[in-house]
């Protein structure tokens, strides 16, 4: 008896300490999605604000809020590209590592420019405006230049694999329109030779499991039209 009463103060523990754990997890991956969410809200809400300073303000303060406009698209388009591209390219990885290297210049140069917007000796900051574009200029030209690299990693490969798929359709479809008719034999006194019926004849191969891929939905499919009952 009290080998069971043991037991199940084991198991009763076990399941607290599992359901205290889960607790644990879903709170974290919730205070995780509020974070993302905040700083996405922030972020859109500084792009809206340097968009209208970039029209909206003449001068200097146009001119600040123009680069730091330019160098966060710039920065941001390209690691959402070699993001989504290392998930199916390994390779990238080195792409990746650099571009974190490149992004600590960014945050830099972000910052500095930030700063420069509360800086009220506007004759001094226009001044800086020449090395402060030049910087600009050089971070969002590598971080187009490892953008534009891992896209045209990913269509040449997805050339490649289109050029040996239609390679494969090419020799299917010759299959599928060459097969043979067997020759019936000869039955009793007729002469010559007639054509079996069609149960005779080989029918054509049967192609290979389709693609899973394949049951995926695309845009350019139609949905099926429900029958009508009288």
């Amino acid at each position: 008896m009290e080998a069971v009463i043991l037991i199940l103060t084991l198991l009763f523990v076990a399941f607290m300490a599992l359901g205290v754990y889960a607790g644990v997890k879903a709170v974290r991956a919730a205070k995780r999605g509020v974070d993302r969410t905040i700083t996405q809200a922030r972020r859109s809400v500084e792009d809206t604000a340097l968009r209208a300073k970039s029209y909206g303000q003449p001068g200097v303060p146009g001119e600040l809020a123009q680069l730091r406009l330019a160098l966060r698209t710039s920065m941001r388009a390209t690691q959402d590209a070699l993001n989504a591209g290392a998930q199916e390219d390994a390779s990238l990885s080195e792409s990746l590592a650099l571009f974190r290297r490149l992004s600590a210049h960014g945050h830099e140069l972000d910052n500095d420019l930030k700063r420069l917007e509360r800086e009220p000796d506007r004759a001094t900051v226009a001044d800086l405006l020449p090395g402060l574009k030049e910087r600009t200029q050089r971070i969002t030209h590598s971080a187009e230049s490892l953008r534009w690299a891992a896209r045209d990693r990913a269509r040449q490969f997805a050339d490649d694999d289109l050029a040996t798929l239609n390679a494969q359709i090419d020799v299917e479809a010759g299959a599928l329109r060459h097969w043979k008719t067997e020759e019936p034999q000869a039955q009793g006194d007729t002469a010559g030779r007639s054509w079996s019926g069609p149960a005779d004849e080989e029918a054509p191969q049967a192609l290979a499991p389709a693609d899973p891929r394949l049951n995926a939905e695309y845009p350019w499919q139609k949905s099926a039209r429900p029958e009508t009952t009288n």
